[in-house]
């Protein structure tokens, strides 16, 4: 491909919802916008966080520019302590963005990063790249879409946003700013699509406040625990407001959400009075009507605060009939399942629950007004739908024609793949490495798709595992063959089965021997292939089969 083209592609971040990264090139000059993590589905079992596959990058890591943050959100950040363990540019986000990131760095002892804090209004060089941050509204504070001027146009990356006319701080989306962009032309625009396929706008995070206030007059008897997302610093802010205003002290729990609330009140994005916020372990000083607890875990994580207090696992809190829990959030597709168990439990347990239904949340995503106005605004020549599933791509590509634009101006891309651009044509050409990184426990990517597979096949169907020893210069069996199960069958409700299986292996081994097969891999495929096929007939499982075959 030629050098005179820009390149520009999503290594993340399409047909999915998370791990969101963009990267645009050109020449010997690269840079990436946002480097998120996503969680992992039900069927990647024991896998932590996915973070995506940045093969791409490491191999041209000395041309790698600078890393670019829209906002603090997991999706959009939680990757780059991994990352940065691989590439290391310089990383430009404002205030809070990186006030959030760098605890998470010196989690992960990185402290060589170099960090550049920026404000909306300020414009980075970048190699050839010329990279302004504006001001747009989001469910966290200091959220940006970023233009980048290029050799040969602008591409404007809209990150997450949503129109607020009344925001709780921050001021409004810089409309002006982005339609002078859309006055001085842009080349190509990559907006986010999570909230296509909703009608209307996105209703203000003011509304929020009505209803807690609402919450908070109806329970004056009961202790208030509140769910939501840490990163939501807007939120928190008006649940503690609402706390001061019904004379409740402020208990926080979760990891993520203490972080979080002491980096913002650190860096002004959070304003307590002294002594409204108290320790944790000061809760049972106060009566229950004065207390409100701010929790992590309104997804339904398995072992996150909520969850530990839906099933009495909490250290120190205890859930009664005297408490109501408030989930201040939306299930994230997927989450669905997770945040229904907790619901269920807290209901097992006499307490009242508002959630969906008590307009405790609204979302920090555009929805097709708003992302109407955002295409009148810039009107792109070409067009990018990023950040969604699949429907969510395709859905947003209807609405651009809505719009006036020509289908074959809308790309709808995959991950990987590239968008090369000039100034009269863009074009799909060809891919690059990508996909995804598995992160389980302090392992990243030493689990793939094979590891999975067998997990999978364990979860399901369970682990036989024969164990023999033989003498290869006498061909006899000396000992065994000894028969283990887990997860199939219950051995001591099991015996003539496990009977069977002990005899078919004997079988198998004493003919290979009598037969003068003495190759171990040989001996192993006769036991695991004679034994499958008896225990389907037997049961229609296919527990996995382990033959551990020594010689003396």
């Amino acid at each position: 491909m030629s050098k005179e083209k820009l390149k520009v592609m999503m290594l993340g971040g399409l047909n999915e919802i998370g791990k969101n990264i963009a990267v645009i090139e050109y020449g010997k000059d690269i840079i990436v916008i946002d480097c998120g993590l996503a969680f992992p589905d039900e069927d990647m079992l024991g896998i932590d966080l996915v973070i995506p596959d940045i093969t791409y990058l490491e191999k041209n890591a000395d041309r790698v520019r600078a890393i670019l943050l829209t906002h603090g959100h997991e999706d959009h950040i939680g990757a780059l302590p991994y990352i940065l363990q691989k590439i290391n540019p310089p990383v430009y986000g404002t205030r809070l963005t990186l006030g959030i990131l760098e605890s998470k760095l010196q989690e992960h002892k990185l402290d060589r990063v170099k960090l550049v804090t920026v404000e909306a209004g300020t414009t980075v060089r970048a190699g050839c790249f010329h990279c302004e941050f504006i001001h747009v509204n989001h469910s966290i504070a200091d959220s940006c879409a970023i233009a980048v001027r290029t050799p040969v146009g602008t591409v404007l990356h809209t990150g997450d946003f949503k129109l607020d006319v009344s925001p709780i701080d921050g001021g409004m989306m810089d409309l002006t700013r982005l339609g002078e962009y859309g006055r001085e032309g842009v080349l190509l625009l990559m907006c986010e699509s999570t909230n296509v396929d909703r009608s209307g706008y996105t209703p203000s995070e003011r509304m929020v406040a009505r209803s807690l206030e609402h919450i908070f007059l109806k329970n004056t008897d009961k202790r208030v625990v509140i769910a939501t997302f840490s990163s939501n610093v807007h939120r928190v802010q008006q649940i503690i407001n609402a706390s001061i205003k019904f004379g409740r002290k402020v208990a926080i729990t979760g990891r993520s959400m203490v972080n979080i609330v002491s980096a913002a009140v650190e860096l002004g994005y959070m304003k307590v009075p002294d002594g409204v916020i108290i320790d944790l372990s000061e809760i049972n000083k106060y009566p229950y009507d004065m207390i409100t607890i701010i929790t992590t875990g309104s997804q339904g994580e398995p072992m996150s605060a909520l969850y530990r207090m839906a099933f009495a696992d909490h250290s120190q809190i205890s859930l009664t009939s005297n408490d109501i829990v408030v989930l201040s959030s939306h299930a994230i597709p997927g989450n669905e399942l997770l945040v229904g168990r907790i619901i269920n439990e807290l209901y097992k347990r006499g307490i009242n629950v508002y959630h969906d239904d008590h307009e405790v949340h609204v979302s920090g995503h555009a929805c097709q007004e708003e992302l109407k106005l955002m295409h009148n605004l810039i009107k792109p020549k070409y067009f990018m739908p990023i950040h969604g599933e699949y429907r969510h791509l395709m859905q947003h590509k209807e609405l651009a024609e809505f719009m006036g634009m020509d289908p074959q101006d809308i790309f709808v891309m995959g991950i990987g793949e590239v968008l090369e651009l000039d100034k009269k044509s863009c074009q799909r050409a060809g891919t690059v490495p990508s996909g995804r990184v598995l992160i389980d426990g302090y392992g990243v990517g030493d689990v793939g798709n094979i590891v999975l597979r067998d997990r999978r096949h364990l979860a399901q169907d369970g682990l036989i595992v024969v164990v023999a020893t033989i003498d290869i210069d006498e061909k006899v069996i000396v000992s065994g063959p000894d028969i283990i199960s887990r997860g199939f069958v219950y051995v001591r409700e099991a015996e003539e089965l496990m009977d069977e299986v002990r005899s078919i292996s004997n079988e198998v081994l004493t003919k290979a021997l009598d037969n003068g097969i003495t190759e171990w891999t040989q001996m192993k495929n006769g036991v695991k292939d004679s034994l499958t096929k008896f225990l389907f007939q037997k049961t229609k499982r296919k527990p996995m089969i382990l033959p551990v075959i020594m010689n003396i």
